[in-house]
């Protein structure tokens, strides 16, 4: 309950403009667009009207120019790869439908023309697949290799006398599927297939393959299946590709990285198979940039709802015999919401990180292989798991609601049942954390490398000394070593970033240590055991993997509160900040008490101050919850929930209207419980 702490006076537009980033213009120019209800899927439209209210949306998209922003001046663009990025995903405020379908047409089918194809390849078909004139399909995705793209079974042969390719799909489960704008409206693909010529085979390759006639029928050798009802995103067609000895030119192959001449000779500017195979993938990161984006703006307006809702909605006459208690006063419910309000605060300013990353390695300002072996680490890693986030917070937002929330109307469960898929495609979250961590196996691996043997030696005594403070159970009593230098413990102390920041590292180091040592024989060991001992390990690289990017996540929002906090100028809100960035660090705390108990690096007299202090900032946090949400820039025709729009509200402001007047009355019945008081006084 609020016992009368005055909640501080905030301006929103601040924190809109830490949320929105570097690009807020585009931001806030596309949210406007999102507002008009053409874009929107008819309320109680059939399957078939959803899909062609969606085709009709990316329409409006592509008048409005988003998609031409990453292009090259020569070609009409302005290369702001940032910008339309930031633009594209708040999409999702019109429908989820509508941001995955234009991904698909513009970032999937028209990126890798852009990305993987040649200048004669882009005069032919980019400006019509960015225009919308030209609908296509990314056919990446097979039912029997989802992410393992380099294993897919869809071939293509050259045949020099025809200089053509021969695309084939050999056996069932090498049909492409859950393949976007198939079902209905795409007329070609990019195909991904393995290129062979001459006998070798060279990998995996895209080709712009034909789909369809003018009429939208079929070609020769093309079979398309609809994927029909999913559990999210009724406006995109998902459908199935399979291919039977379809015939395509030789120029038909995207050859950025890879070319084959008409005697069937095979170039690439990249030797190594795998380099090349990793290269040409990392040009359409942006998919999962823009998922990660995109997952952020979906938990905004989930929590936009959820609170307001809960400024408006009353339960129980809990401090009053005549008005009932509003829900964001109840302790549990600032529980539920506050963090993932903190939550979604770190993603959004974390995304905009991972979008400057992005726009510096497309633009060309630094396109070296660190530069993209860092984008490709953070998109993996921040996709994983802000559209896991998005997951539970939307079902979080839909309970915090009760029965309105799983009205339809309300929003909820459609945001829920659209972002479910965001969790597996563009790679699956547990697939990409791997690469995440193998990344930090790599950078370890690199550290130890550059110390000297006296540093080595000094590491090993220092890692000894630490296995045997765990054994001698000195740990378990609840000291550590921080504990002996640093002997007050308040609640000022626990909310400390310095030792925020230092639980979280430490998590990270020791866990990357610890694998990298059980690992470390596998250099010796037959491929078979080395794949063994790498299994043995898996979870705990994909532990270590969400330590490190939840330690990334606190350091961005740590980072862009001291900003403000140090401009002078935003005094309150530097504050509110540093109560959101407290509550985020506290709670991933609180998430991995048990680890860091367990390595002795939390005593419980500390230990014991988390839940109080975290209690403390969700109801300090609570009393601004509306300007948190206020700031996120979303309106009623973005959230299009009645009950966070005046509804519940209204509601409210009629009974409590009827209960004033009734009680006024001299027939206002006497409730039996006062009866027995009044009795038993007598």
């Amino acid at each position: 309950m609020n016992r009368g702490k005055t909640p501080l006076t905030l301006d929103a537009t601040v924190l809109r403009d830490v949320l929105d980033g570097e690009w807020t213009e585009a931001r806030r120019r596309i949210r406007d667009l999102c507002e008009d209800p053409a874009l929107h899927l008819p309320a109680d439209g059939t399957l078939e009207d959803m899909r062609a209210a969606t085709t009709a949306a990316v329409g409006a998209v592509a008048e409005s120019g988003l998609a031409r922003l990453p292009m090259s001046e020569d070609e009409g663009g302005s290369e702001k790869h940032g910008e339309y990025v930031a633009g594209f995903e708040e999409l999702v405020t019109a429908s989820p439908s509508l941001q995955i379908k234009a991904g698909v047409q513009f970032g999937l089918f028209g990126g890798a023309i852009m990305h993987l194809g040649n200048d004669e390849q882009h005069a032919k078909w980019l400006e019509d697949a960015l225009s919308g004139r030209l609908p296509g399909s990314f056919a990446m995705t097979e039912i029997g290799h989802g992410s393992d793209v380099a294993e897919v079974g869809t071939t293509a042969v050259y045949d020099v006398d025809a200089q053509e390719f021969e695309v084939h799909t050999p056996f069932r489960a090498a049909t492409k599927e859950y393949i976007g704008n198939a079902a209905r409206d795409a007329r070609a693909a990019v195909v991904f297939a393995q290129l062979v010529t001459k006998g070798v085979n060279h990998g995996v390759h895209a080709f712009f393959v034909p789909l369809r006639d003018e009429e939208g029928g079929p070609l020769p050798g093309i079979a398309l299946e609809d994927d029909g009802l999913k559990g999210g995103l009724p406006g995109v067609d998902n459908g199935r590709i399979a291919f039977d000895q379809v015939r395509i030119p030789r120029e038909n192959l995207l050859t950025r990285y890879g070319a084959v001449s008409a005697d069937g000779d095979y170039s690439s500017p990249i030797e190594s198979p795998g380099r090349r195979f990793f290269t040409m993938l990392g040009t359409l990161v942006q998919g999962r940039v823009s998922l990660d984006g995109a997952a952020v703006v979906a938990s905004k307006l989930a929590l936009d709802i959820a609170v307001r809702y809960a400024h408006d909605r009353r339960q129980f006459t809990s401090t009053s015999p005549v008005e009932e208690t509003r829900l964001i006063d109840y302790q549990r419910h600032q529980r539920r919401l506050m963090p993932l309000i903190s939550q979604a605060y770190a993603n959004a300013i974390s995304h905009d990180t991972l979008l400057h990353t992005f726009d510096v390695v497309f633009s060309g300002e630094d396109d070296s292989d660190q530069a993209r072996e860092l984008l490709e680490t953070q998109a993996a890693g921040f996709k994983a798991l802000s559209t896991w986030d998005a997951l539970t917070t939307i079902q979080e937002a839909r309970e915090a609601c009760g029965g309105a929330g799983y009205m339809a109307e309300n929003r909820l469960v459609g945001l829920r049942g659209d972002l479910d898929v965001y969790v597996t495609f563009e790679g699956d979250n547990t697939v990409l954390l791997q690469l995440v961590g193998k990344r930090l196996l790599t950078d370890y691996a690199k550290e130890l490398k550059d110390i000297d043997f006296g540093g080595a030696a000094r590491l090993i005594g220092a890692q000894a000394a630490e296995h045997t403070l765990f054994r001698t159970g000195f740990a378990n009593i609840g000291r550590t070593i921080s504990d002996l230098v640093t002997v007050s413990v308040n609640e000022k102390r626990v909310r400390s970033g310095k030792v925020q920041e230092a639980l979280l590292s430490d998590r990270v180091d020791t866990m990357v240590a610890s694998l990298a040592q059980s690992l470390r024989p596998a250099r010796s060991m037959s491929q078979a055991d080395g794949a063994r001992l790498f299994n043995e390990h898996q979870n705990e690289l994909i532990e270590a993997s969400i330590a490190y990017i939840e330690l990334l996540k606190w350091q961005g929002l740590n980072t862009e509160m001291h900003r403000i906090e140090d401009g002078g100028k935003h005094t309150e809100e530097a504050k509110v900040l540093r109560r959101i960035r407290d509550l985020y660090g506290l709670s991933l705390i609180e998430k991995h008490m048990g680890w860091h108990s367990m390595y002795g690096r939390l005593p419980m007299a500390r230990a014991r101050l988390i839940g109080p202090t975290i209690n403390s900032l969700c109801e300090k946090l609570a009393q601004n919850s509306l300007d948190l949400v206020e700031a996120f820039g979303y309106g009623p025709a973005h959230r299009r929930a009645p009950i966070a729009d005046g509804a519940e509200a209204a509601r409210q402001d009629e009974a409590r209207a009827y209960f004033r007047a009734a009680r006024a009355t001299s027939d206002w019945p006497v409730d039996e419980k006062e009866l027995r008081k009044r009795a038993a006084r007598r």
